[in-house]
């Protein structure tokens, strides 16, 4: 079992920068893809971004260009670098892990992340 513990969120002006990690308790080897969602108050839970054991990364359109995901195997650690941030990434960001070969998920707390001036 995997548990997941995200850090890095807090108070951001528009067009700032912050970067967001998830430190997983196992190994986060090749055969787990991980993401980071994210949820509005009164919104659905939404992908932001994934990258699988190989480092292929997908993204929502809203953060292309501005956000990017990463993983260090070694550490067991993914983070979300996020540039250029606007009021409408607010949000609570989740981490997840999910097992391909076994079909099972983890998510982590959640962190906030407030951009406001």
């Amino acid at each position: 079992q995997v548990q997941l513990v995200e850090s890095g969120g807090g108070l951001v002006q528009p067009g700032g920068s912050l970067r967001l990690s998830c430190a997983a308790s196992g190994s986060i080897s090749g055969r787990y893809l991980m993401g980071w969602y994210r949820q509005a108050p009164g919104k659905q839970r939404d992908m932001v971004a994934t990258i699988s054991g190989a480092g292929v990364t997908r993204y929502a359109d809203s953060v292309k260009g501005r956000f990017t995901i990463s993983r260090d195997n070694a550490r067991n650690t993914v983070y979300l670098q996020m540039n250029s941030l606007k009021p409408e990434d607010t949000a609570v960001y989740y981490c997840n892990a999910l097992d391909l070969p076994r079909g099972q998920d983890y998510w982590g707390q959640g962190t906030q992340l407030t951009v406001s001036s």
